[in-house]
């Protein structure tokens, strides 16, 4: 075996759970450029472009984590008990949740091929992460926005399910979200206030703050279709976690790159989906204004995190050896 095989087999087995933010990522791009084209009249034929380059994403990146799973199936279990890496499992059923949307009114059938297992498979995940959490003692340092996609991606399960399930089961999983929202969050502010700052990798989840609140809103407005005083405490709190991060740009301008900087995108897409909702409901020339202004702020920073990505991939610092 060459020096070449060798390094292939282990890019294989380091390659990273964490990849599947990459769907969560193109998968808000998507949706929050199929939501532009009927709501703000930008062209249709990106959303759909996008929608198939991201299908083909997740199957990639599917097949190869199987291909790790296979042939290196101790280095995964490991994985699944680290813990940090376990709430990254959840972005498998997220991404599945993530496709059924996106190919909601487009075809209806593919979309329930993802949401039925994707929605058992996340609450699952949901399980496990907790069960997880209570029978091995947590180390405060080891906090941070990522313990939100196992809980609070619950969330994410009745913006595709209306239709597909009843409301009872729906509201079970938008309670579960929004119970753990609140409970982690009192946890990582005072992780972030009162003790060390977060290693650097993970300072681009910060951004992640922002999707509790904004994936909330939509979810809450598919269900029932109002913007009530509930609908906008949470809108309004995902702005606010917007304009924090904005405020804090310093903090992320000069990181380096990690794979870690997918989390970017995921939240500023689902702001700028709120906002467009939000607009289309109350017709706020202020609401249109920001609807574009996070579309075109998500549109450029995805750009630059495709670009690092390229060229991180080029230089081999990726699916190594932490």
């Amino acid at each position: 075996m060459n020096n070449e095989e060798v390094c292939e087999q282990n890019r294989l087995k380091y390659f990273p759970i964490m990849m599947y933010s990459i769907i969560m990522g193109m998968g808000g791009l998507t949706i929050m450029y199929q939501k532009a084209g009927h709501l703000l009249g930008v062209p249709h034929i990106i959303g759909t472009i996008l929608m198939y380059v991201t299908t083909a994403l997740f199957f990639v990146v599917t097949f190869i984590y199987l291909a790790k799973f296979f042939k290196y199936r101790e280095v995964v279990k490991k994985e699944f008990s680290h813990p940090v890496r376990i709430n990254f499992f959840a972005a498998v059923s997220i991404s599945m949740l993530m496709l059924a949307i996106i190919y909601k009114e487009h075809y209806l059938v593919i979309s329930e091929c993802f949401w039925y297992p994707a929605a058992v498979l996340h609450f699952y995940l949901t399980m496990r992460t907790i069960s997880f959490w209570i029978n091995n003692n947590q180390e405060l340092a080891h906090s941070n926005p990522a313990w939100f996609i196992p809980v609070v991606g619950n969330v994410l399960v009745p913006v595709a399910g209306v239709g597909f399930a009843n409301q009872g089961i729906l509201m079970f999983f938008f309670s579960i979200g929004m119970f753990f929202w609140v409970t982690l969050f009192a946890i990582l502010l005072n992780r972030i206030i009162f003790h060390h700052q977060m290693a650097e990798k993970f300072m681009p989840t910060m951004f992640i703050l922002i999707a509790p609140p904004a994936v909330g809103f939509i979810a809450y407005y598919k269900m029932y279709g109002a913007i009530d005083h509930f609908s906008m405490f949470l809108f309004n709190l995902a702005l606010f976690f917007t304009i924090l991060v904005a405020f804090m740009y310093k903090n992320f301008v000069k990181i380096k790159f990690f794979i870690s900087w997918w989390a970017f995108v995921f939240p500023l897409a689902a702001m700028a989906i709120a906002s467009m909702l939000m607009y289309h409901k109350t017709a706020d020339l202020m609401l249109y204004y920001l609807s574009y202004t996070m579309v075109s702020v998500t549109t450029m920073v995805i750009g630059v995190v495709i670009y690092n990505t390229i060229v991180n991939i080029g230089y081999g610092n990726i699916c190594v050896e932490e």
